[in-house]
């Protein structure tokens, strides 16, 4: 049986993601399961990575659970990693809100920001633009996906060359005159900006997509 581990590092929103997962893997008979073990989220064949509100105080959950260290590990072994929301934007290097910097994963590259837009936050369905050869958007390329947030990775930053996997794939999404990063495809490292739990029947393709992958 396939297990996909939810990590419960005291952000919201962790019973919506564990149900979209349950539904998505409900054909694979994919087991779901809502987590703090470090030793659960480290050996199931999937760990979801949630995550809501500032930047800082889900780096000092992650922290708290030793979560740097989980997706630390699993990604040296190649199991697959999906970060949601903050649980994207906490994979980068760092973030900045009000004025507060913050240290993120580093897993890439690149700084967390406020995006520069007349409405903020970004609240509503938006298209994406992803590369040609995705496999996290494959069947969903020309759909929307429900975004919630103020800040977001502005700049791309990673090179290629020399990652130990093939070249990141990268998708965009415009908003307000600004452009911002809303989902990485690099390996067995995935995430999106948007909720694919609250994205509808687009939302559980994507989960589909990556539940395949496991």
């Amino acid at each position: 049986m396939t297990t996909v581990a939810v990590l419960d590092y005291g952000s919201g929103n962790l019973r919506s993601a564990v149900r979209a997962v349950e539904r998505a893997g409900e054909s694979r008979g994919v087991d779901v399961v809502l987590t703090a073990d470090r030793e659960v989220a480290e050996q199931a064949d999937g760990l979801l990575v949630p995550g809501v509100g500032a930047f800082d105080a889900c780096m000092k959950g992650l922290r708290a659970v030793d979560g740097e260290r989980i997706i630390e590990r699993r990604l040296i072994a190649g199991r697959p990693v999906l970060g949601i929301c903050v649980g994207m934007q906490i994979l980068f290097a760092e973030g900045i809100e009000h004025g507060v910097r913050s240290t993120g994963c580093g897993e890439w590259p690149g700084t967390v920001e406020k995006i520069q837009a007349p409405i903020v936050p970004h609240m509503g369905w938006d298209t994406v633009e992803p590369p040609a050869d995705t496999v996290m958007f494959a069947g969903i390329e020309s759909e929307r996906f429900y975004f919630v947030h103020s800040y977001g990775v502005r700049e791309w930053l990673l090179d290629a060359e020399g990652t130990a996997f093939r070249a990141p794939g990268v998708t965009w999404t415009q908003y307000g005159g600004d452009r911002f990063v809303s989902a990485v495809e690099h390996g067995p490292l995935w995430a999106t900006q948007f909720h694919p739990e609250k994205s509808g029947d687009a939302g559980r393709r994507l989960l589909e997509n990556w539940i395949a992958t496991l």
